[in-house]
């Protein structure tokens, strides 16, 4: 699949949720799969994460990911934090 081939090479981290997981690559991208509406897509903010994230958290149904500029971008489901544009 399109996402296995993206995590053959550079992961150096996997953290998952109650249903979905995301994997940090060497150059500070995130690949994430499983329950779409629990953080396993993350197509909606992909363009933030396809760089500069040196650190991501999963926590039942959402995610949050730090950059290195010290941004935090969230996905997942809203009700468990994974949409954060109230605050940001």
């Amino acid at each position: 699949s399109a996402i296995a081939d993206r995590l053959v090479a550079g992961v150096i981290s996997v953290v998952g949720a109650d249903c979905a997981f995301a994997a940090l690559k060497h150059a500070g991208e995130v690949v994430t799969w499983g329950d779409a509406d629990y953080g396993g897509d993350s197509s909606a903010i992909a363009d933030r994460l396809v760089a500069g994230v040196i650190s991501v958290v999963g926590a039942d149904c959402a995610f949050a990911a730090l950059k290195h500029a010290g941004e935090v971008v969230t996905w997942g489901d809203a009700d468990y934090g994974g949409d954060s544009s109230a605050i940001a």
